[in-house]
């Protein structure tokens, strides 16, 4: 009788050790040079992901992101930016023009991945997951620099608009609390 619960309790351990993933690890992506990756690769970080662009009023927030990840990066926080032309064609460059711009006037160290669309019928999956009406915090990106924070787990915690500064006491109340999760 001891062994068939013990068993039982195994198996039910062992069905749970087998749960899926969230799906947004699973989005196929593109690195800023152009290598196939997904967020599998910083499964088990905190992630914030923002849609960056190299031309507009919100650029500098670059200077304050990169602070963020400089500082927060040995405690499992990763800044990841996604450039996008969407609004008011921002993000006219290639990826090497992305690439060069932000290595060489923000000094930015964090991953960028290949441009991608946020909204509209080109939308990339990995928005369409973060934005989709069965989302954390549904509704279109307004515009550039808008931020996602996604959990260790992969769960979405919190939806930053563009205007929070990558200083804002809000947003980094939320990392904190999100990196002290276990």
């Amino acid at each position: 009788m001891k062994f068939a619960s013990a068993l039982a309790a195994t198996v039910v351990i062992s069905a749970s050790a087998f749960a899926e993933a969230p799906k947004i690890y699973s989005i196929p992506l593109k690195d800023i040079d152009g290598k196939e990756t997904s967020l599998k690769a910083f499964e088990g970080k905190v992630i914030l992901a923002v849609n960056v662009a190299s031309k507009c009023g919100l650029t500098p927030q670059y200077e304050g992101l990169q602070e963020l990840y400089s500082k927060n990066k040995d405690k499992g926080l990763v800044v990841v930016g996604f450039p996008c032309n969407d609004f008011g064609k921002q993000e006219p460059g290639t990826e090497a023009e992305v690439k060069e711009f932000c290595s060489t006037k923000f000094s930015v160290t964090f991953p960028m991945m290949s441009k991608l669309s946020v909204k509209g019928p080109e939308q990339h999956p990995l928005y369409k997951e973060l934005t989709g009406p069965g989302a954390a915090f549904p509704g279109d990106v307004k515009w550039n620099f808008g931020k996602f924070l996604i959990g260790r787990d992969g769960k979405v915690l919190a939806r930053f608009e563009p205007n929070v500064a990558p200083d804002d006491a809000k947003l980094a109340k939320a990392i904190a609390d999100a990196l002290a999760a276990k």
